[in-house]
């Protein structure tokens, strides 16, 4: 064949033939790239793996590593005695204050609560308008209730459950930086513990770890509470699993959703009755879930004052979404795990409890683990 100069030239041909072979990058016919990209490419194609790989490693190792602890926290067996001390409560939907409940429903609650351990009801009374006030039209048969549920549970203690969104995380919200909002609030507060109730329970969401508004408000609503002679209490976010965790999670997708252990328990000192929300917790397992909550009981009460009723949340409801999954989230593994960390912690504490959410999404199956896992009848 001839060479592209068209010359037939023997002795180029002799040293191109006595030359050693190399990879000839230039080429365009049929062989080219056999022999793979030039080594400063194959370098930077290195570098990008190993930097993804790196990546990849930082995330899963962690997260291994935490669910490996979680499932490690489920096992073992719980203390003896670790079962309920009388100090339970549950949700109730704003259906008991709203007119579509009527007497018969509360001989049916009746017969439900009767020998377990609840002793509080948290009966949806609101919500709070964004400006704090809450109209009088939000609780129209709280009169009728009131005195129909002390008929039939003697001692049981109705309490007004109020709540509303923060403007934490999206424009619309209540604005607790607004001293004219709270003051509204402890307004709403008497005017609703005039109406009877045993206590007002508050549920504010999304609050971040370290709202000091938040903690003035709780001050604000003890003195209230007090003088009425009846309990301040609140729901609760869960316990930062790992240090500074709710900071990480805050950067990451702007929504803190843990508070500090130190938020925590600035919380609790300033209430009579703490409820942690130990549900929707993104675990995969009941293995898992139990394990998360064996660990956020030990974490709430290393710093729950011994004067404040400590609760945990179970879930008494079975959505599918994200951070809930119901086959992973259920009472048997909830109640373990509670009676685990009580058991590690402070097996001997009296003020203790569970908090079953939600009244109209439970399960006979919810109400058979309650009461044979934490009121110990099987």
């Amino acid at each position: 064949m001839a060479h592209a100069s068209g010359t037939d030239d023997t002795t180029a041909g002799q040293e191109a033939a006595d030359a050693p072979r190399t990879a000839d990058t230039t080429s365009s016919g049929p062989d080219q790239g056999r022999a793979g990209p030039p080594p400063r490419r194959r370098c930077g194609l290195r570098w990008v793996r190993r930097v993804a790989l790196g990546v990849v490693l930082l995330l899963v190792l962690p997260l291994l590593a935490a669910e490996t602890a979680l499932r490690v926290n489920y096992t073992g067996d719980p203390a003896d005695g670790t079962y309920t001390r009388g100090q339970d409560a549950i949700w109730l939907g704003h259906a008991w204050v709203d007119g579509r409940k009527k007497d018969a429903d509360v001989a049916a609650l009746a017969r439900r609560l009767r020998g377990t351990g609840i002793h509080d009801l948290y009966v949806h009374a609101g919500p709070l308008e964004h400006d704090g006030t809450l109209p009088k039209s939000s609780y129209p048969r709280a009169r009728w209730l009131i005195p129909a549920v002390h008929r039939a549970l003697p001692g049981i203690r109705v309490q007004a459950w109020l709540g509303d969104e923060l403007a934490t995380e999206s424009p619309d919200g209540m604005r607790l930086e607004r001293a004219e909002t709270r003051a509204a609030v402890v307004t709403s507060t008497r005017e609703i513990l005039a109406a009877g109730f045993d206590g007002a329970h508050f549920d504010l969401e999304p609050l971040h770890s370290g709202d000091r508004d938040y903690l003035d408000l709780l001050d604000d609503l003890r003195a209230v509470t007090r003088a009425h002679g009846v309990p301040l209490s609140v729901a609760a976010h869960q316990i930062d699993p790992l240090p500074a965790f709710h900071s990480l999670w805050g950067t990451l997708v702007n929504h803190p959703k843990w508070w500090s252990q130190a938020y925590f328990a600035q919380v609790a000192r300033r209430v009579d009755q703490i409820a942690l929300m130990s549900y929707d917790t993104m675990q995969p397992l009941p293995s898992l879930y139990g394990g998360y909550v064996a660990q956020q009981t030990s974490l709430a009460l290393e710093v729950t004052p011994p004067t404040t009723d400590l609760l945990m949340g179970l879930p008494f409801f079975h959505d599918n979404r994200f951070g809930h999954r119901a086959s992973a989230e259920t009472v048997p593994a909830a109640v373990r795990g509670v009676r685990l960390g009580l058991s590690r912690t402070d097996a001997g504490r009296e003020r203790f409890g569970v908090a079953l959410y939600v009244d109209f999404a439970a399960t006979e199956d919810d109400w058979t683990a309650y009461r044979e896992g934490w009121l110990h009848l099987s």
